[in-house]
């Protein structure tokens, strides 16, 4: 329960946030997301996210000061946001009401009941760069128990406690909504981390039945999330946002209107990033069948991360609900957009490691480039910049990309 003082930090920070979120600024920014993300975009929309919060705070900030551990989380939301709309906004949305999260009976849900086994080397003094030597543990048939149904379950006791207490709290200040899940439907990147990415690798060739009876068993039980998820309403219709990017399609105002929070209603997100170095037929064969059951079940799918998707896009196009596509930094934005599919957004990802040693001479040459491709193919382009490990401690670097991409695709 948040005392006296955590009520006080977070109705002035909500106040804050409000007068950010309901500004002429903001309702202009609502407006381009609406018309992008419904094919009628008047320019490219730019966004930063996954940024090196360790690496930020010029001024005290980002200090978070409530004590209760639950809405010390919104409060760090809270102050993070506003951070990043006074020094590096691009066309970051803020909606008009405060989010807070579904508690959860097993937050780890995800996890399919089987921990990671790894050996790690941690890269800088922040510890904020990982390397990870991950151990196989999946290796025959009978090992296919250690997957374990897990089940996506609401604590309704905590959930009726925090929804009372963000009356309490904001009630007077700002509007309350509470977030919903979305969904990681990368199974892969899972797998890889119980067997490693290069035993994954050798287990394609060499025990590829191995590979889909793992792929079966995980489909089915994300199957089972969808339904008990649905059931209760977990699932998210009201950030406006699916990996980094923003997808709504009409006002913040709908989301206030209790929508259900089911997997039509929502959207989710699917990748397969160690298949950059296979064919397309192993995208084919090992990724299509098992997203196709789960896609079907979303109102919507952003698909890709950071993987090179240029050679099977037309793969990709067999799959369902598919809105938004990746164009990572490893991809020829020409051949990209050349060869995706009609009616999905190109959602290109500018290399984050020319910010990081701040090269704005080739970001700017790097960024016309994907612009003039999407202009020339007639694609509806988005410029987020993800994945910022590090700017070796220059926050400004952040800052000044930022500018630069809005002032490029204005």
């Amino acid at each position: 329960m948040p005392n006296a003082q955590d009520i006080t930090i977070l109705r002035e920070l909500a106040k804050r946030y409000m007068e950010v979120a309901l500004s002429p600024e903001q309702r202009e920014k609502e407006r381009l997301w609406i018309l992008h993300n419904t094919g009628r975009g008047e320019r490219p929309m730019v966004l930063i996210d996954q940024i090196p919060w360790h690496e930020m705070d010029v001024e005290g900030s980002l200090v978070c000061k409530v004590s209760d551990p639950y809405w010390r989380g919104v409060e760090w939301g809270l102050r993070t946001r506003l951070y990043q709309h006074k020094y590096m906004p691009a066309d970051m949305l803020l909606p008009p009401y405060i989010l807070y999260p579904h508690v959860l009976e097993d937050p780890g849900f995800r996890g399919f009941g089987l921990g990671i086994q790894e050996e790690i080397r941690r890269t800088d003094a922040a510890n904020s760069v990982v390397s990870h030597a991950f151990i196989k543990q999946i290796a025959d048939m009978d090992d296919l128990e250690k997957i374990k149904p897990t089940r996506l379950c609401a604590n309704s006791e905590a959930e009726e406690r925090t929804e009372r207490e963000a009356h309490e709290i904001f009630d007077g200040v700002a509007p309350v909504c509470r977030e919903g899940i979305i969904m990681h439907l990368g199974l892969w990147d899972t797998i890889s981390m119980w067997q490693s990415v290069e035993e994954c690798y050798y287990m394609l060739l060499d025990e590829p039945e191995l590979l889909h009876a793992m792929m079966e068993r995980m489909t089915n039980i994300t199957l089972d999330w969808l339904r008990d998820g649905n059931e209760q309403g977990l699932f998210d219709t009201a950030s406006g946002i699916c990996h980094c990017s923003h997808t709504i399609r009409e006002p913040f105002s709908a989301h206030l209107t209790n929508r259900p929070g089911t997997t039509q209603n929502s959207w989710a997100f699917g990748l397969a990033q160690l298949f950059s170095s296979v064919s397309p037929d192993v995208t084919r064969e090992f990724e299509l069948p098992y997203m196709k059951r789960l896609f079907t079940q979303f109102g919507d799918i952003y698909y890709g991360c950071c993987e090179k998707l240029d050679d099977r896009l037309d793969v990709l196009a067999e799959l369902p609900n598919v809105r938004k596509l990746s164009c990572s930094p490893w991809s020829d934005p020409n051949v990209f957009a050349e060869r995706m599919p009609d009616g999905v957004i190109m959602s290109n990802k500018p290399n984050p490691a020319l910010v990081a040693v701040g090269d704005f001479d080739e970001m700017r040459r790097q960024l016309k480039n994907t612009i003039e491709a999407a202009k020339r193919n007639n694609r509806t382009l988005e410029l987020i910049l993800k994945d910022n490990s590090s700017v070796h401690g220059h926050p400004e670097r952040l800052w000044e990309f930022s500018r630069l991409a809005l002032e490029i695709v204005s």
